[in-house]
């Protein structure tokens, strides 16, 4: 994707290209230049638009129910499908094993890349032009969120489920960190001893590697 496309995707235009290059670069292509460092920002920025969103719109809503939409619109499956809708994919950059193993379509690198993108689009202009990015991008989901919503995030669901069944909660544990102070990423393991099932989740804190395996048992489970 060069600076002319993400225009057109998005209506803002990149001053440095070389940006939208880095955030659209897989570490299996290139550690030093990847997506992560402008992942970890983009996610703040991100929960950011959309935490100072829906508290002006619901501004009879507690903490609770604020938490609740929010994670709604910003879990990893809500960032993937966004991807997906604007073809995100197909632009990423992998380095050739990577590539085989599907990760165009995973959708823990697809919510990853498009949090590296906001990240990217604050680095080369400022927090207003990102905002109006990321609020067009999410138009159709925030049209569409209300205050009754109570989707819960995956960590929630699964719980829940488990309980549903008479099943012991899931165990979560960090089995790896990775990256500088500022930049770290962490892979934590979500596991169900009484189902033989395990899965894996990444993310730039240890509560989103949770939710991101989380997620991704629960597709385990439903599939």
């Amino acid at each position: 994707m060069n600076a002319d496309a993400f225009f057109a995707l998005t209506g803002y235009r990149f001053r440095n290209p070389d940006l939208l290059q880095q955030a659209l670069t897989h570490r299996s292509l290139s550690r030093g230049r990847s997506y992560e460092r402008l992942e970890f920002l983009g996610d703040s920025i991100l929960n950011l638009v959309i935490s100072r969103h829906i508290f002006h719109r619901f501004d009879d809503a507690d903490e609770g129910r604020l938490s609740r939409i929010r994670a709604a619109l910003v879990n990893a499956e809500s960032l993937a499908t966004v991807a997906r809708e604007i073809g995100l994919g197909e632009h990423i950059r992998f380095g050739g094993g990577e590539l085989k193993s599907g990760a165009r379509r995973r959708a823990s690198i697809l919510s990853d890349v498009l949090e590296a993108l906001f990240g990217a689009v604050f680095l080369d202009s400022d927090y207003a032009a990102t905002e109006r990015v990321i609020l067009d991008l999410f138009r159709a989901r925030l049209r569409h969120v209300d205050r009754r919503d109570c989707l819960k995030d995956p960590k929630t669901r699964l719980q829940e489920h488990l309980q549903g069944r008479n099943l012991a909660l899931p165990e979560y544990a960090v089995e790896a960190t990775a990256g500088k102070q500022h930049a770290r990423v962490f892979t934590v393991c979500c596991r169900v001893p009484e189902l033989g099932l395990e899965s894996a989740g990444t993310g730039s804190s240890r509560k989103k590697a949770e939710q991101r395996a989380a997620q991704q048992l629960l597709e385990m489970i439903e599939s």
